[in-house]
């Protein structure tokens, strides 16, 4: 789990689920979202309480995670 201010687990708030920090929105969600094709705006419209700033960070942030924990594979 990605340890961020921007992220909150909380056994209160949907059971521990992590959710963007002042919300009660599951991070899942923005990626459910685009995974079915839709995009950020649809997202932040059904999610008001998620700021645009906090969705474009986040993938930010895994973006950068995946970057620098993906395998280096060697050339044949």
């Amino acid at each position: 789990m990605i340890d961020h201010p921007l992220i909150t687990r909380n056994p209160n708030i949907l059971g521990g689920t992590p959710v963007f920090a002042g919300t009660r929105v599951p991070i899942k969600a923005l990626f459910d979202y685009l995974e079915a094709g839709d995009s950020l705006d649809l997202f932040l419209d059904h999610f008001p309480s998620v700021e645009r700033a906090q969705a474009v960070e986040l993938l930010e942030i895994v973006k950068e995670t995946v970057i620098s924990q993906a395998p280096v594979s060697q050339a044949k």
